[in-house]
């Protein structure tokens, strides 16, 4: 491998360069995984050497491969590559890994570490993450490159690259991600499998005896190998033939041992998860002829492995290009440049506003789910990064519009583009994602960390399980994603308790950093959406009802994005003696309960909405204290479990600790409580217990 200055230094010396920063940092920090940046060593040379196209200096250069580790607990292999090539990660850092507040953690983290495009750690989401990146570079080329005559114009023209190993196969959601990169014929997809047939419990045969190859195969996948995993120019030249046919994504196959060169670890369980230990170390260093001491990296390596200069030229080369399409396409660059940055058009806040403002003046009675759907139907008109998308539900969860095709592609992998309304011809914006929840969420997070789509996505309430860790992984990386979770109750009736949620609504609530709304009606819907698009670093979760529910008089609107605001104060200038707090589809009831305790017992409530307890509990304490006021009994209403309702401070809670029942809504919810005479009988016993 040679620089610009014409420095040689070997591939092996390269790689083992990795190998030793991975021993020594493993080694200080007495915890981590050595073994697998020691297997993937030579992988990484032919990659990061001689493929990858990058600018250490600008991490976020808008046409840069992207590089998802998958198997992220060898975090050593990508320290070790972002401080040698040149990142803004010094070797102080490689000495601090795993400790508090590093640059080096456990696993890789997306915006702590620069360089580093996705947090990995929980096997087969980077696989995934790397699908949905290669999906939006595929998207967003068909949708902003141009030719003009003889002029290519290819702005977005980069590859996806990941290494993953046995644990991330193994995993259902690999299968998933692989599934859908083939149907999707996500060419510029290059997988580098790390096959070493070791996990923490020893040798995988006897577990894990899936024919790869074949898998992939089936899957519409390109397939090349198995080859030697430590023979850099190998897989050099597998990659360039990887990068030469664009119809297919690729697998290559990398036969490795892990933990090279430890002489008596290599090849076995003991180099995965534990520090090598001084005196195997010492015997390694031996055996790769590596004679500098701990951290030392010579001069000429470090020369060898410096992409700064080739990465400066090739980003130059890419601003000429991007200056010749600005200059032949300005609104496009104009919007391409808007896109990438994250920024929302100079309109939305007007959009977002009327939108608002007309569910509120049409007061119409619709399921909160057609609701979500009248809301979108401004908000991707108005917004053409928005993507969605529906795990085989979309009827149901009503995520597609009028501006939303479906997502498809023609036989040579290309985009397939409709007449829009305006006779531009434009590529789907709706995905089919299948039965695959969980694939949908982590191809949701890699859409986001690419740039240039917000992604969402719909399934039931009760399936939010099944893309649960993907879910968390957003709020963890502060990702702009927003799931669409409908049939939110015992609401939905004759399924039974397999789908109605219980749980879900309050165990959503409990992920730090994930914004959780149950809108009551269309006005609430349109709010939230209006404060999931504008959370940018932040995902959000709708959750949102099947059943019809009515529009909800109301004094204003200014204070729905606060969480919770008082919806209904007691009939004339009466004091309230009670606060009902009431979520979603069980507001209704409140109001309805609010009426009968009035007419009927002479009681004065003041009713409160609260559609989103997480933006509410982010509020300043005067209001939170103005909308629950000190020394008023509280009851809390919602279909769900009732624990989640004491943090504030309730006397009493009308919920569902069951899981429910078949039958039609209407007969579950007087079978469970869910009644205007139930509440009011729940004020009346905690009023007449003080």
């Amino acid at each position: 491998m040679s620089d610009s200055a014409g420095v040689t230094v070997s591939p092996l010396v390269m790689a083992n360069a990795i190998r030793a920063l991975a021993m020594d940092a493993v080694q200080a920090a007495n915890s981590g995984h050595p073994g697998a940046p020691m297997g993937m060593a030579d992988m990484a040379v032919a990659l990061w050497g001689r493929h990858l196209k990058h600018n250490p200096v600008n991490p976020h250069w808008a046409d840069r491969d992207r590089f998802v580790l998958s198997n992220g607990h060898g975090s050593m292999l990508i320290y070790s590559l972002l401080h040698l090539t040149g990142y803004a990660l010094p070797l102080q850092e490689l000495k601090h890994f795993r400790q508090l507040h590093s640059k080096t953690a456990g696993h890789p983290e997306v915006g702590i570490t620069p360089g580093v495009e996705t947090t990995t750690g929980p096997l087969g989401q980077g696989i995934t993450n790397a699908v949905g990146m290669a999906l939006a570079e595929k998207l967003l080329a068909s949708e902003f490159n141009r030719k003009d005559g003889d002029v290519e114009h290819a702005i977005v023209d980069h590859h996806t690259y990941t290494f993953l190993g046995d644990g991330c196969l193994m995993e259902g959601i690999g299968q998933e991600a692989i599934s859908l990169a083939g149907a999707w014929k996500l060419g510029k997809l290059i997988a580098l499998y790390d096959d070493n047939g070791i996990s923490i419990d020893g040798q995988v045969a006897p577990w894990f005896a899936d024919n790869t190859a074949l898998r992939f195969v089936a899957s519409g996948w390109n397939v090349i190998g198995p080859i030697d995993g430590h023979d850099a120019e190998k897989v050099a030249a597998a990659i360039a033939e990887a990068k030469a046919q664009a119809e297919r994504p690729s697998l290559i196959i990398c036969k490795t041992s892990i933990g090279k060169g430890s002489p008596n670890r290599a090849g076995t369980a003991k180099a995965h998860g534990e520090p090598l230990g001084a005196e195997e170390i010492a015997l390694t260093r031996e055996a790769l002829g590596w004679t500098h001491g701990p951290f030392e990296i010579p001069a000429d390596v470090y020369a060898g492995w410096d992409a700064k200069k080739a990465g400066a030229a090739r980003e130059a080369a890419w601003n000429k290009r991007f200056a010749a399409y600005k200059k032949a396409h300005p609104a496009l660059a104009a919007e391409f440049t808007r896109r990438m940055a994250g920024d929302l058009p100079a309109h939305f806040a007007q959009t977002a506003v009327d939108t608002v403002v007309q569910a509120h003046a049409k007061a119409e009675t619709v399921a909160s789910r057609k609701a979500s759907q009248l809301a979108l139907e401004a908000f991707t008109a108005a917004l053409p990064e928005l993507l969605g998308g529906s795990a085989d539900l979309t009827g149901s969860n009503l995520t597609n519009t009028k501006s939303t095709p479906n997502l498809r592609f023609d036989l040579q992998g290309k985009v397939v583009k409709t007449e829009a309304a305006n006779g531009e011809m434009v590529g789907g914006r709706h995905i089919n994602y299948g039965v695959r929840e969980f694939g949908m969420a982590a191809i949701m997070n890699g859409v986001a960390l690419h740039g240039g789509y917000i992604p969402y996505g719909g399934t039931f309430l009760t399936f939010s399980d099944y893309s649960r860790n993907a879910i968390r992984m957003a709020a963890l990386m502060k990702q702009r994603v927003v799931h669409v979770f409908t049939h939110d109750s015992i609401g939905l009736g004759e399924d039974g308790p397999t789908h109605q949620s219980i749980e879900h609504a309050a165990s959503l609530r409990l992920i730090p950093g994930l914004d959780v709304w149950r809108p009551a009606d269309t006005a609430e819907t349109a709010v939230a959406w209006t404060v999931a698009l504008d959370n940018r670093d932040r995902p959000t979760a709708l959750l949102l009802s099947r059943q019809n529910l009515p529009y909800l008089p109301k004094n204003g609107l200014g204070d729905i994005a606060k969480g919770a605001y008082v919806l209904a104060e007691p009939a004339g200038k009466q004091k309230a003696q009670a606060v009902i707090i009431a979520t979603g589809s069980e507001v209704q009831l409140a109001l309805k309960a609010q009426a009968l305790l009035a007419q009927e017992h002479g009681i004065a409530v003041r009713v409160v909405s609260m559609p989103s307890t997480t933006r509410f509990d982010r509020q300043a304490a005067a209001y939170k204290k103005a909308v629950l006021p000190a020394g008023l009994p509280r009851i809390a209403v919602e279909m769900g479990v009732t624990d989640f309702w004491w943090k504030y401070g309730v006397s009493a809670v009308v919920g569902i600790d069951t899981y429910g029942e078949s039958a039609p809504a209407p007969v579950l919810f007087k079978h469970f409580g869910f009644t205007e005479q139930n509440v009011a009988d729940t004020v009346r016993a905690v009023l007449a217990g003080q």
